[in-house]
């Protein structure tokens, strides 16, 4: 392994997690000690935990444009899924049971899929074109009489290509279907509106927003019922037992209300940030792919690939970069990517993936500095490479 040629950490990883907000952490800490209360108590104590719940409801609500009453608060962005995609089934006849979802999700969506499948759900996974993105009118010739879901993520976590929920939600409606979307990594990234996006459901993860881990949250349209993931005291109005997390709840409602005030000017600098990148590693890397779509996509994702090498081996001479060669959920895995897989992109292309997701605290100065020694490195192993005997 090289020298770090960077000097100090630069991190470039915040679709993997996000730091938490220094608002989050203070509004955490009340509840670590003085307010300790359970949230489903009549004493005081419990009043003041369930105040600090309700105004953390009503800031997730207000970045999501929906009814406090409408948000469920769950352990994650995978809860929330799991929640949709077990909820609306009747378990005791699977089979007449029709899901709709595509190649380029998450895990978290494809993993309760299969198992859906394998209790005797039929499962249509919908293929991506080149940049990643899906087509409505597939979504709308594969409906069948018995589809119940369609679950279509809003930004992908690897490219950041963003899904026509809208065009795809248009057509949901017409015909009586509930549709789904993974926000995980839109919420606090772009505007999230679900009125605007027309779904049913959307999920929420609070780590991807300058929250804490180990909670999320579910937006479920007013009128609309699921069978409870976990069954127990009926907290979040039976829809979720289990006693609130009054501590990272108010942190996740933290993170939501600087997200609604930050999202104009955070947009813009991370943009301008991710596009300064982009054309640092374009002019210094011959050959370099850029995975996904140029316009659609979060304005703070880059992912690209040196077609012959490695993206592993490059980051890891590279210590002090923190970034990303696909999603950090398999991040030690060798093989393909499953996204790039469904892109299209070939194993030579696709293993020398580099994905840079940038967040509030990169400044210009780290950008310059961690294209440099990415081109740095890109030229040494290609050198190295063409040097081997």
């Amino acid at each position: 392994m090289t020298e770090s040629v960077l000097g100090q950490p630069i991190y470039l990883d915040h679709n993997g997690t996000t730091p938490i907000a220094s608002e989050a952490v203070s509004a955490m800490t009340p509840f670590m000690a003085e307010h300790f209360g359970n949230p489903s108590s009549s004493h005081s104590l419990g009043a003041r935990a369930k105040d600090g719940v309700t105004e953390a409801r009503g800031e997730v609500a207000a970045l999501l444009g929906c009814e406090p009453h409408e948000i469920v608060f769950t352990s994650g962005g995978t809860e929330s899924n799991n929640m949709v995609l077990k909820g609306l089934v009747d378990f005791r006849h699977p089979d007449k049971f029709h899901l709709i979802t595509s190649s380029i999700e998450h895990p978290a969506i494809l993993n309760p899929a299969l198992f859906l499948g394998e209790l005797g759900a039929q499962v249509t996974i919908l293929p991506v074109d080149t940049e990643g993105v899906v087509d409505p009118d597939q979504v709308q010739r594969a409906m069948l009489p018995h589809t119940g879901l369609i679950s279509i993520m809003l930004a992908n976590n690897e490219t950041g290509a963003l899904q026509p929920i809208r065009e795809i939600a248009q057509i949901a409606r017409n015909h009586n279907i509930p549709l789904h979307t993974d926000a995980a990594q839109a919420v606090g990234k772009i505007p999230v509106r679900v009125g605007e996006l027309g779904v049913d459901f959307l999920s929420v993860a609070g780590h991807k927003l300058y929250g804490p881990k180990g909670v999320g949250a579910l937006y479920m349209r007013e009128g609309l019922s699921l069978t409870p993931l976990m069954h127990g005291a009926g907290q979040e109005d039976g829809r979720r037992a289990g006693t609130e997390n009054t501590i990272l709840t108010a942190g996740l409602g933290a993170a939501c209300r600087v997200a609604r005030e930050r999202l104009p000017r955070d947009g813009k600098e991370i943009s301008g940030l991710r596009d300064r990148l982009q054309a640092l590693l374009f002019d210094g890397i011959e050959d370099l792919v850029l995975n996904g779509p140029e316009q659609g996509r979060l304005p703070n994702t880059l992912n690209v690939s040196v077609p012959g090498l490695e993206g592993g081996r490059i980051l890891s001479e590279i210590p002090d970069l923190m970034a990303s060669t696909g999603a950090a959920c398999h991040d030690q895995s060798v093989t393909l990517s499953h996204v790039l897989s469904a892109m299209g992109v070939s194993k030579k292309v696709g293993m020398g993936a580099l994905r840079f997701s940038l967040g509030r605290r990169n400044s210009l100065l780290e950008i310059e500095a961690a294209a440099g020694a990415v081109i740095n490195q890109v030229r040494r192993m290609r050198n190295d490479k063409k040097h081997r005997p």
